[in-house]
């Protein structure tokens, strides 16, 4: 007799259904896994046999098959253990076999048949949701699951034993309830720390109201890496469509800690020493990289042209669409990657170019500045709204007492913005569509129309400037921005100044190359 026990497998942030069929038969004592395993599934054979004799059951001195359907599906990952223990369980009598029926099953084993948390727990469980099923997993990825739904049965076990006293009917696990992050008490940081740099400040809200990506250009100390830190602060919390597509990636690759969901945006910061696999995905197994756990938030990099330049150029696929497969000789895998992109650079190598009275030793200012940040290519230049230079702060900047407007009130007006914006696009039927920077270009001609003045001002800039198809809509898109944090329903000339300013940087620095 075949017993059968449901899990997953996982392709990107979906979770596959998975038939574990388990036989115990006459012949040779025997333990095989067959269904295209990986390293990790085969070696679960050792950890079942050990995790089933510390919990005071033995294997039968069978021939013991274990099949993973499909069988042209790849398995991967230590998930497996569960269910192929508890399916020998089941076929040896330890559980009632009619009693796991209805359930996906899922969770990796120890020797001492304690039951370890895994990743994925919570698009497997809305896979699991979808198909009316329950769902068995380890007792630290209980309070992940729960959030798929409030009404679907889940069985979070610390233990081989609590599974069976459970099914048995002599102990009762209790459902799980979601679990929420707590904040960790620190010192809070607010944008009115930053003293001085009002444009720039003007230059972070703009992005924030309209999910722009940001170049900031300027000396060590100016405050670039401040400002950034400081994005979160003036952006909205997700919302429950957004809290639920950025927990599935952070749940596949394993970094949600102890089963708790938040609603605050990503704020991811990887070195600049990050491989092309590390910034976009990828690796033996395709993991998510950085710009998919970015995803609805922020990717800050720091010391842009320090990254290697295969890895940023890289960025131009997810930047355009949103999303990045990943593509491998027998699988391919897309992960979402709708994020703002935030980079922050020093002028040159020494970061002194702009210092007034300072000389370059390799030649002009404005040629070792251009060299230097030229290291970043033009197409993904070209992909970033709003370039801006911060100047240092003066020590007349530092005196001054602390601004007195603050994160609080700057978040509300981009509240207000994103709202006037989520409101545009639903009833325009663009229901993936909520901020500016997302909008198609189609979309732009209805909604992003200057006046009179302001089209002059934009076709007497686009040739000056030498815009590209993608620079004008992405000016457009600004200037719509910018538009909507007046409140007002036309894009004008000064919308469309304010815009085309933010694109004066890269022109200069064009022209110096």
């Amino acid at each position: 007799m075949v017993q059968r026990i449901s899990t997953v497998a996982f392709e990107g942030i979906e979770a596959r259904a998975v038939d574990v069929q388990v036989q115990v038969a006459p012949g040779l004592p025997a333990f095989n896994i067959v269904g295209l395993p990986d390293k990790a599934v085969s070696e679960a054979k050792e950890r079942v046999r050990a995790a089933l004799i510390a919990s005071g059951l033995a294997l039968p001195a069978r021939r013991i098959t274990i099949n993973l359907a499909p069988a042209d599906l790849p398995k991967e990952g230590s998930h497996y253990d569960l269910p192929i223990a508890l399916g020998l369980m089941a076929a040896i009598g330890a559980v009632p076999a009619d009693a796991l029926s209805g359930f996906t099953v899922l969770g990796e084993l120890g020797l001492d048949g304690s039951i370890a948390a895994v990743a994925g727990a919570l698009p497997a469980a809305i896979g699991a949701n979808a198909r009316s099923e329950g769902l068995i997993c380890p007792a630290a990825c209980g309070a992940e699951a729960a959030w798929a739904s409030p009404e679907m049965e889940i069985v979070a076990a610390s233990s081989l034993i609590q599974l069976a006293n459970h099914f048995k009917g002599t102990q009762v696990l209790t459902r799980p309830r979601p679990g929420i992050r707590e904040e960790t008490v620190g010192p809070a940081i607010d944008l009115a720390d930053i003293k001085g740099q009002e444009s720039a400040k003007r230059a972070l809200e703009v992005a924030a109201a309209g999910g722009h990506n940001l170049l900031m250009v300027g000396p060590p100390g100016s405050g670039k890496s401040m400002l950034a830190a400081r994005l979160p602060t003036i952006l909205p919390t997700l919302t429950p469509a957004e809290l639920l597509e950025v927990s599935m990636i952070a749940s596949v690759a394993g970094v949600i800690e102890n089963g708790a969901l938040t609603d605050r945006r990503p704020f991811r910061s990887p070195h600049h020493s990050a491989s092309m696999p590390a910034l976009v995905g990828g690796g033996l197994r395709a993991r998510p990289g950085e710009v998919s756990l970015a995803h609805h938030g922020v990717l800050f990099l720091d010391e842009l042209p320090e990254f290697q330049a295969q890895a940023l150029d890289a960025l131009r696929q997810p930047l355009e669409t949103g999303e990045v497969s990943i593509s491998r000789a027998n699988h391919r895998v897309t992960y979402p990657a709708r994020f703002m992109l935030v980079a922050a650079m020093n002028p040159c190598r020494c970061g002194r170019a702009n210092d007034p009275g300072f000389a370059c030793r390799r030649g002009p200012n404005t040629r070792c500045a251009a060299e230097y940040q030229t290291r970043i290519s033009g197409p993904l230049l070209d992909r970033i709204d709003l370039h801006i230079e911060v100047p240092a702060v003066t020590a007349a900047d530092l005196i001054l007492p602390p601004p007195a407007e603050g994160s609080k009130e700057v978040a509300a007006r981009v509240a207000r913005a994103r709202a006037i914006q989520a409101e545009r696009y639903a009833a325009l039927g663009l229901t993936r569509v909520d901020t500016n920077a997302a909008a198609p270009a189609s979309a732009l001609e209805d909604v992003a129309r200057p006046d009179g003045a302001g089209l002059a001002l934009l076709r007497d800039a686009a040739d000056a400037m030498h815009l590209s198809a993608r620079g004008y809509h992405r000016v457009l898109r600004v200037a719509r921005t910018l538009a909507d944090l007046d409140g007002a329903d036309t894009v004008g000339r000064v919308h469309l100044a304010e815009a085309l300013s933010y694109r004066a940087l890269t022109d200069e620095i064009r022209r110096a190359a």
